[in-house]
């Protein structure tokens, strides 16, 4: 069969062929890929930045955002069946007795960070034309999400996030009369859908990004209702003024310098969300001003990486939800889809317009 595996010796992606997997085990299912979704998660995995292939291997297979059909399941699966939309979690859990997220189902809070995920580190990924998966790992899509259920992996990020964020606004239990407002920094996928779960999360949103309009990000998010403004034409201290301090920043851009002067535009009791995992900057930091503000106005720094299976599910929900709030709105973030053969122009070429790129295997 047909996948796309980069091998990071020579750097080099390729489509090759492999054989069709089986299935080993009575809970395992056999699935048909039918979209991947490509994130910049991928390109530093070409870039060489990031990912490790599995054991005694030259290559991984990668594509960890994937939209598949089940055409086989084994004997011991019941909550799954043949012809089912499925989307696959990411992360499998670490093998140490004392990593006690891992052993209680909770892998994207590893401690040991041992852990693999399918398509980035230690594990085959899903760009290829069939995989097959533990039951337990895979999410049922409804039909109708056939066109948008690639960006289920992406949402997830959102999902997470403001599940963290929720825990920690029960700090503060008084009723807030005025509505919340929410800051997005960056206007890719992450940073679009983001926007999205925090206005039907109840937010004042307004996405927050280096672009100048127009451009096709800012046309989305003002379609959807939620302000865009540039950081090119707009500082922090404007932003405040025009938006008000935020209760929640969610940051999606990777890119540190930026998140870090956006904290000053962060209001008392806020939370600032990290999603990003940027390349080190060395950039000074006032941390003594950093320490004070955060101190006196009780504001909490998240980082938060990968989701759960709860995740996955609310993350189907909200695709569902957001179809019936925003028609043509999930469908308009995906740019573009591509056959394989053209994965490798896809995360080396400019595609500073693209919003998300998609591989796709069958059009079944």
């Amino acid at each position: 069969m047909k996948a796309v595996a980069v091998f990071p010796k020579g750097h080099e992606v390729k489509v090759i062929d492999v054989p069709e997997p089986r299935l080993e085990a009575p809970g395992q299912v056999r699935v048909r890929t039918l979209e991947v979704g490509v994130c910049g998660t991928d390109k530093e995995i070409v870039q060489g930045l990031h990912g490790r292939p599995p054991q005694g291997e030259d290559h991984l297979i990668v594509g960890h955002e994937c939209l598949g059909e089940v055409v086989e399941v084994g004997a011991g699966v019941k909550d799954v069946k043949v012809g089912d939309l499925v989307v696959p979690r990411v992360r499998r859990p670490c093998s140490e007795a004392s990593c006690a997220p891992c052993r209680q189902g909770h892998a994207d809070f590893c401690v040991t960070g041992q852990y693999t995920e399918r398509g980035i580190q230690g594990a085959h990924g899903f760009c290829a034309e069939f995989f097959v998966e533990d039951a337990r790992y895979l999410h049922v899509l409804p039909r109708e999400l056939r066109q948008v259920g690639v960006l289920t992996e992406t949402l997830t990020i959102a999902e997470k996030a403001l599940r963290q964020v929720a825990l920690l606004r029960q700090r503060v239990p008084w009723k807030r009369d005025a509505p919340e407002r929410a800051v997005v920094l960056g206007a890719g996928p992450v940073g679009l859908l983001g926007a999205m779960a925090l206005v039907r999360a109840g937010y004042e949103t307004t996405v927050y990004s280096h672009s100048r309009k127009p451009n096709k990000k800012a046309e989305l998010a003002e379609s959807w209702g939620v302000p865009y403004l540039s950081s090119e034409e707009l500082e922090v201290k404007a932003l405040v003024e025009q938006r008000g301090r935020a209760d929640v920043v969610y940051e999606a851009a990777g890119a540190a310098g930026a998140a870090f002067t956006l904290v000053s535009g962060l209001a008392p009791n806020g939370v600032f969300v990290f999603t990003g995992v940027p390349e080190s900057e060395k950039e000074k930091v006032d941390q003594g001003a950093l320490m004070k503000q955060l101190v006196l106005n009780n504001q909490v720094l998240l980082g938060t990486v990968n989701a759960a299976a709860e995740d996955f599910e609310a993350a189907v929900r909200d695709l569902s939800l957001f179809r019936g709030t925003w028609p043509g709105g999930l469908e308009a973030i995906i740019t573009a889809r591509h056959p394989p053969e053209d994965y490798a122009e896809v995360v080396t070429g400019d595609k500073s317009s693209a919003v998300k790129d998609v591989i796709v295997f069958s059009r079944g």
